[in-house]
């Protein structure tokens, strides 16, 4: 019996908001493996903000995707044919693939899941890039100290929300930013943040910070931009650190709109220090990473929030609730089963 196999294709670049046209479902057939390759069919697929970015053209920090070809991310699958020496059939793995059903995969590009008491959907969130995204900017560059109050933006979604359980870990005040009454609710009660804000309903949003932050600002984690990130830089402390993750707000944008006031004066008048990063920066020290968050996972410190869609064919939809922020923690999309 043949396997079917579908991909999906950026159909055309967008302009503003992508759309269900942005994206086209094609049949495809399944290649065979070649030496040190295998056949991974797809159980789990992420979708992240900063794809949106690579649907432009023009350089970036990550190769734009190419109109009529496929899209891709972090996935995890299952080997379902080998010609390799590092995987075998049944072998769970997790690494960047096409947004198809299945993909032959170079062995080197794949890393293998150790099975740990933990759905297999953790090793894209709490355990995957995104774990490793808010471990490694909030404690190499924002560095929180005991008693510090650590702002979060997105704070209910996938990075925020294991942000704030770190910085909760490592002793600071932690409040969060979020945008409905459910993910503050969720951030407060669930996640132990002290103070949670929906900036949708407050009205001033300064007026907020200043009464959740009484002693200014010492980390801001930034996953936003925008408005909501003028308003945090105000308040910045002497010698803040503001590590810079994601500008969502400004993701559908003009790239040449202006986006409002200039934090420069700032940053020199409280010597803080502001500083973008990719996960990628930290690559050599992955395994660093990998062990704290799998022990605080274990120990129940780290809780992992995952927003699931299932099925194939509502990639697409879940690629755009991102931008409505209909995801609480993790927005991923479950394709299929795992035989295991």
């Amino acid at each position: 019996m043949s396997i079917q196999n579908q991909q999906i294709l950026l159909a055309k670049r967008p302009e503003g908001v992508p759309s269900e046209d942005t994206f086209e479902f094609r049949n495809i057939s399944v290649d065979t493996p070649a030496e040190d390759q295998v056949l991974v069919k797809t159980i789990y697929l992420s979708v992240d903000p900063y794809m949106r970015w690579r649907m432009n053209a023009g350089k970036s920090y990550v190769e734009p995707y190419k109109v009529n070809e496929p899209i891709s991310g972090a996935a995890i699958g299952e080997v379902v044919k080998s010609n390799s020496k590092k995987f075998k059939v049944g072998d769970l793995v997790q690494g960047g693939l096409n947004w198809q059903l299945y993909n032959v995969v170079d062995d080197l590009s794949l890393r293998k899941i150790a099975q740990l008491d933990v759905p297999i959907s953790a090793y894209l969130s709490v355990l995957g890039m995104t774990g490793l995204t808010a471990y490694f900017g909030l404690l190499d560059i924002g560095q929180p100290k005991e008693g510090e109050t650590v702002v979060v933006s997105g704070a209910a979604g996938a990075v925020g929300s294991i942000v704030g359980q770190i910085a909760k870990i490592k002793g600071a005040r932690v409040v969060g930013i979020a945008g409905t009454d459910e993910k503050v609710d969720y951030l407060e009660n669930e996640l132990g943040f002290d103070k949670a804000i929906n900036y949708k309903t407050t009205g001033d949003i300064l007026s907020a910070l200043e009464q959740a932050c009484p002693n200014g600002v010492d980390v801001y984690f930034d996953n936003v931009g925008g408005i909501i990130s003028d308003a945090v830089m105000s308040l910045l402390n002497d010698f803040a650190r503001v590590p810079l993750c994601g500008i969502i707000s400004s993701y559908n944008k003009n790239p040449n709109e202006d986006v409002g006031p200039r934090i420069q004066p700032l940053l020199l008048k409280t010597h803080s220090l502001i500083k973008g990063f990719l996960v990628g920066d930290y690559r050599e020290r992955f395994e660093e990473g990998y062990r704290d968050l799998t022990k605080w996972l274990s120990q129940g410190k780290l809780k992992s929030e995952e927003t699931i869609i299932e099925g194939f064919e509502n990639v697409p939809k879940a690629f755009l609730d991102l931008f409505e922020g209909k995801n609480l923690g993790k927005q991923l999309v479950k394709v299929s089963e795992s035989s295991k």
